[in-house]
């Protein structure tokens, strides 16, 4: 299971459903250095496991509080993720960004807040896939993604986006390039491009 055509998608079914919420304000973005649990040891957003009953958004909430000592609100959706490991975990992750909260970031036994400029993200301390996706959601793009990852490296993955009536789609093989993830944007740039041309010809 290295590939995502490996995966029965149309039955997949998450061992773990979670979320993850991330702060923007006066440009910057708060993070955490997870202490605790999966990824323990990478910065990553505020979130963690859905319990049974519990929706999404409820989750994102008492994450946060959980973490961080701070009440976020106004919680606005920007996607999911489906995570598949070799090893079998599967995970689901709903995606939240916000700028309203209450309370002070405080360090608590799970996390160590970080503020952190928009510019100068560390995603080398990162999840492989964050550097993809998050600066999609910057952009207020929705995305929905299916990844493959062997622990920490990600092997395969397809990327949607959806906004501004179109509808894009990266997906790279294990052996992808830097660069591709260039190619996909140009791609979709030029898709949009041709959409708005063929429009003033209706």
């Amino acid at each position: 299971m290295r590939r995502l055509s490996d995966v029965d998608w149309s039955s997949w079914q998450a061992e773990i459903p979670a979320t993850l919420v991330f702060v923007v304000k006066d440009g910057k973005i708060l993070l955490i250095d997870k202490k605790t649990g999966i990824g323990k040891g990478k910065v990553n957003g505020p979130g963690g496991k859905i319990e049974k009953g519990e929706s999404a958004e409820a989750c994102a909430v008492r994450e946060c509080q959980e973490e961080l000592g701070i009440t976020v609100s106004n919680l606005r959706y920007c996607g999911e993720h489906r995570f598949q490991f070799v090893d079998g975990l599967t995970i689901h992750v709903w995606v939240y960004l916000t700028s309203d909260f209450e309370g002070t970031p405080t360090e608590s036994r799970e996390a160590n807040p970080l503020w952190v400029p928009l510019n100068d993200i560390p995603y080398e301390k990162m999840w492989e896939d964050d550097a993809i996706w998050i600066p999609m959601m910057l952009r207020n793009e929705q995305f929905s993604g299916r990844w493959i990852f062997d622990g920490d490296r990600m092997l395969d993955y397809e990327l949607l986006a959806e906004g501004a009536g179109l509808q894009g789609a990266c997906r790279f093989p294990q052996n992808h390039l830097p660069g591709d993830d260039l190619i996909c944007v140009l791609s979709r740039f030029v898709c949009l491009l041709f959409l708005r041309r063929s429009a003033c010809f209706h």
